[in-house]
């Protein structure tokens, strides 16, 4: 294994540089590693109650067809400060991992300062936001949906479920490196004071898993969404599958092949595409490289006259970037638009000038008031609701969790 090829892509927690070299991706999708995965999963991981178990524990709540009563008991403060403990250890570790076999050079040092700076900046809301997710009634954390590492999955749920609400799966990014469900925290508060449920599915990553790991993960927890989400007072037939960065490559892929087994050319499914309302993919890109490797590359694999069968089944797909992203510039998703439109699939593509990778995803929210982003995504999903749409037209603005120069000088000293 050569670990420096990984050289371009930098951790960082919500965003990841997804136009790589052949030699790059092959590490990532190769089928085996110098790396002991078992032994880093065993060493890091807590053993997590069976799929199987826990999922007939469920189907009885709701074995008379009527919406549960949420009788859900909050952890004690010192399980969740041993949870949250746990969890750090975990990401620390496997980042440091990746660091002894990238070498520490330069250009990572004063990147790896600025993501210092670009944090402390943003803490006053991160700190909002993370006491929200570790203390919130409305925070389903760690529920387990497979039976492999890292198969888990946060769902922020409404305060008031009178009737199903609107799904939305998310699958946060990372640079296929340090992506994490609590990166979803934000997004999934958000949505979820607008009366949409969220489901922020969590998968291994390298070196723990391949490429192909990681879209096994991200299916299968789809699959649990689509399947089981009624019982936490979702609509099985309106979910809406979300990436964002790393995680809107990972996403599409599950989608892709989803639609190909559909087509009679793969394993038995547990979920079908026709379950998905439309796909929303935030500042993600595709994977360009060897020939190899178009499996893991959402245009090249909608480009081939072979899966043009598979790729009518797909739903609309709405693709969003920022004009002034560096990360992954905003002709990713022009060039993916394109090769899908050429599918024939249905597919809209909204820019915003000016926003960088971050922007979007992080400081936007954090600014409070109106988010563009986040005002696009609930007018698809609440069209054709009039009492939904009203409720959105009378919410109140978000309250400011950063102010404003701080966010002036995150956006200034970023990394991204």
């Amino acid at each position: 294994m050569q670990p420096q090829l990984l050289h371009q892509t930098i951790p960082m927690p919500t965003m990841a540089t997804m136009t790589l070299s052949g030699e790059d991706l092959s590490i990532l999708s190769s089928s085996s590693t110098s790396i002991d995965d078992e032994a880093v999963t065993k060493a890091l991981l807590p053993r997590i109650p069976s799929f199987s178990n826990n999922h007939q524990r469920r189907r009885r709540v709701a074995s008379d067809g009527s919406l549960p009563a949420f009788r859900y008991r909050q952890p004690s403060f010192s399980r969740d400060v041993g949870r949250a403990a746990a969890e750090t250890y975990l990401l620390t570790r496997l980042s440091f991992r990746l660091l002894r076999y990238l070498g520490v050079g330069y250009r990572w040092i004063t990147k790896f300062l600025a993501l210092g700076c670009y944090a402390m900046l943003l803490m006053p809301g991160f700190l909002q936001v993370g006491y929200y997710y570790f203390f919130s009634s409305q925070v389903r954390r760690s529920v387990v949906y497979g039976d492999q590492p890292r198969n888990r999955l946060d769902l922020y749920l409404p305060t008031n479920i009178n009737e199903p609400k609107p799904v939305v799966a998310f699958v946060t990014g990372g640079a296929w490196i340090i992506g994490y469900k609590a990166w979803g925290a934000l997004l999934g508060k958000q949505l979820a004071e607008r009366d949409i449920i969220v489901a922020c599915i969590d998968y291994r990553n390298f070196p723990q898993g391949t490429i192909s790991d990681m879209v096994k993960d991200a299916s299968q927890g789809i699959s649990f969404v689509c399947n089981n989400i009624a019982e936490y007072g979702g609509d099985p037939n309106r979910v809406y599958l979300m990436g964002q960065s790393a995680g809107a490559h990972i996403a599409a892929c599950a989608l892709l092949d989803q639609a190909i087994k559909e087509c009679g050319e793969g394993d038995e499914t547990n979920w079908s595409v026709s379950q998905i309302k439309a796909y929303f993919g935030i500042s993600g890109g595709i994977m360009e490289g060897e020939q190899s490797l178009d499996r893991y590359s959402p245009e090249s694999m909608v480009r081939k006259a072979s899966i043009r069968h598979a790729a009518s089944l797909l739903p609309r797909i709405i693709l969003f970037h920022g004009t002034a992203d560096s990360s992954i510039p905003s002709d990713a998703s022009k060039d993916f638009t394109d090769a899908l439109r050429g599918a024939g699939v249905q597919v809209d593509l909204i820019l915003y000038e000016g926003k960088t990778h971050t922007d979007l995803f992080l400081q936007d929210p954090l600014r409070g008031g109106k988010d563009e982003l986040l005002e696009d995504i609930i007018a698809v999903i609440h069209a054709g609701d009039e009492v939904a749409l009203a409720n959105d037209a009378r919410a109140p603005p978000r309250r400011r969790l950063v102010p404003e120069f701080m966010l002036k000088m995150a956006h200034d000293v970023s990394p991204f």
